[in-house]
């Protein structure tokens, strides 16, 4: 099954989440989607055997051919290309290497060269296969190579996508094709709001999803369980608010690895995960 793991905002315990769920797992896929910010590898300390430049093909005038006609201006759907009298710029950041500026130029006067906007590496620990994505430094956009991660995904073991957070297009690059995701929240008005967004992402993906209740007991007592309740969502599992496991997770430490109590947790919300996805293909709900 692959699970997604998102959250309407950063800063929820998205991949403090996702790692444990990892590591309680017999043979898991783990995949480091948030390649803005990644640091799933703090916790999961792969052995790194394999890293290479992620590339988007993106165009390259070739200027005695070049007419100035204007028509990849004009089918370019993001506004990447400018032409003028005799001049011809691509505004690169706007590229999203979709190619069909290439496709539709009558001259042939376009060609695509790779350009590197991140970097994917790959490793793993024990039963662990681990996946990541780092987005280059002053790169606007991070879904292809969300989507170069994903493509390197084992579907023949349980997989686990630690998504970007938020509600836009790297968070929705991340999540879709899941089998099921994982909504982590945190009981504060913010919490509550972004999570309400979330919902309704995944609800219009039509994604089968739950909720992960995360510090419980920091405050705003009961607003996402009653939020849960009033929506019919069922919440999946919780953790404390608890001293012990900032302590550990600012040390980059894995909580189930370090106690029992936290570990019974995350195979509790693996054990609901198949039992609800049996329910499913069932037909029942």
């Amino acid at each position: 099954m692959i699970i997604g793991i998102a959250s309407g905002k950063g800063g929820t315990g998205k991949t403090t989440v996702a790692v444990n769920l990892a590591y309680v797992r017999e043979r898991v896929h783990y995949m480091d989607c948030d390649v803005e910010g990644p640091n799933g590898h703090l916790f999961l300390k792969p052995e790194i055997d394999s890293e290479r430049d992620s590339n988007i093909l993106v165009p390259e005038l070739i200027k005695d051919r070049c007419t100035y006609c204007g028509v990849c201006a004009e089918v370019c759907a993001y506004n990447a290309i400018f032409v003028a009298e005799n001049n011809w710029t691509l505004f690169r950041e706007l590229c999203h290497g979709c190619g069909s500026c290439t496709y539709f130029c009558p001259e042939k006067a376009l060609k695509e060269v790779p350009v590197s906007i991140g970097t994917i590496r790959e490793g793993r620990r024990g039963n662990i296969i681990f996946t990541g994505g780092e987005l280059n430094i002053g790169e606007a956009m991070s879904p292809p190579l969300i989507r170069d991660v994903k493509r390197r995904m084992n579907r023949e073991m349980d997989v686990i996508i630690d998504a970007p957070p938020g509600t836009t297009c790297p968070a929705i690059e991340g999540i879709k094709d899941s089998d099921f995701v994982i909504l982590v929240a945190e009981p504060t008005s913010f919490g509550l709001e972004d999570l309400k967004l979330m919902v309704e992402v995944v609800k219009k993906l039509n994604i089968p999803f739950g909720i992960f209740l995360n510090k419980k007991g920091m405050g705003g007592e009961g607003i996402i369980e009653s939020f849960a309740e009033s929506e019919n969502i069922e919440i999946v599992g919780e953790l404390p608010f608890d001293r012990t496991i900032g302590e550990l997770t600012s040390r980059g430490e894995i909580i189930s690895r370090v106690d029992d109590k936290y570990k019974e947790i995350f195979l509790n919300v693996w054990k609901w995960l198949e039992e609800h996805l049996e329910r499913d293909s069932s037909g029942k709900r």
